[in-house]
């Protein structure tokens, strides 16, 4: 059906302007990398909205129609984007950068997923190198003509993602190591977790497999109790439920929603990748350290 829809819609579009370059991504967290790197010299739109659950997205003919006269397709890779391969396939010929290329991948624990790479490298500062340093060789292939303009701003970007998480880093550090536990919902933190010095631990792995089972909700609970884990978190775009019941059951505070998949509007509380970064860790510190 989707080759007839974008059938139509070719012949009802008019062919790309050449200035700016416009630049599509999966979703909104690439699509603010992107817009960092790009600078005024490229236009930058994500199929996915903000707030959006990205891991099972259907795209519309909408979606279609947005992406069919871009200059180049950034999406993240590592199994993260399940419905990209065939909106790719639908949008025929267009340049596309997977950014996640060349990061250290830390495998899933547990679920239909085990073995595979976590794909969400992007909540790691490390990795984030990796991914603005992508984002820069894609834009300057497709682009060359404004080389020198990505280049700089991809190092002053990731000096300001290194600069958001260094605090972070020794307010955690002064925690006594064995209350520095990060428990969640889903298993999307373990870069961060990494980049912190913090142990996970997760209801679920993937918003794609089975989530909030008593089984799961069980194992943390017993979990939270063996190591005395004083506070548990879950993300914005889930249902909080199972998290604030292992609270409730253990006595641990719940400390609120941390963001990973997807940014908020301009006046929401992260309109921007760094946002996201800064008031995750926060979240996270404030949790761990009382300080709520």
């Amino acid at each position: 059906m989707f080759r007839v829809v974008l059938a139509s819609l070719l012949l009802a579009t008019p062919a790309a302007a050449q200035d700016p370059l416009k630049v599509v991504t999966t979703f909104t967290v690439i699509a603010d990398m992107a817009r960092n790197v790009a600078g005024d010299a490229a236009e930058v739109v994500s199929v996915t909205r903000p707030g959006a659950e990205i891991h099972g997205y259907s795209p519309t003919p909408g979606d279609l129609r947005g992406a069919i006269d871009a200059d180049l397709i950034l999406w993240n890779g590592l199994n993260l984007e399940l419905w990209f391969a065939q909106f790719l396939e639908n949008l025929g010929d267009i340049p596309a950068a997977t950014i996640s290329d060349g990061v250290e991948p830390i495998p899933i624990a547990e679920g239909a997923y085990e073995g595979r790479a976590n794909p969400h490298a992007w909540m790691g500062a490390d990795a984030a190198m990796v991914y603005v340093d992508n984002i820069r060789d894609a834009l300057s292939e497709v682009d060359p003509s404004n080389a020198e303009t990505y280049a700089a701003n991809a190092e002053a970007y990731k000096a300001k993602i290194a600069a958001t998480l260094e605090p972070i880093r020794a307010e955690l550090a002064a925690i006594p190591e064995e209350r520095r536990w990060l428990v969640t919902c889903e298993g999307a933190f373990s870069y961060l977790a990494r980049d912190l010095g913090l142990r996970e631990m997760f209801l679920w792995p993937m918003n794609t497999d089975a989530v909030g089972t008593p089984q799961q909700v069980r194992r943390v609970i017993d979990g939270v109790r063996d190591h005395d884990i004083p506070v548990v978190f879950c993300e914005s775009t889930v249902n909080t439920d199972p998290a604030r019941q292992v609270a409730r059951e253990t006595g641990a505070a719940y400390g609120g929603e941390l963001y990973v998949d997807s940014l908020s509007e301009a006046d929401g509380p992260v309109p921007t990748y760094l946002d996201l970064l800064r008031v995750t860790s926060e979240t996270v510190a404030r949790g761990l350290t009382g300080a709520r």
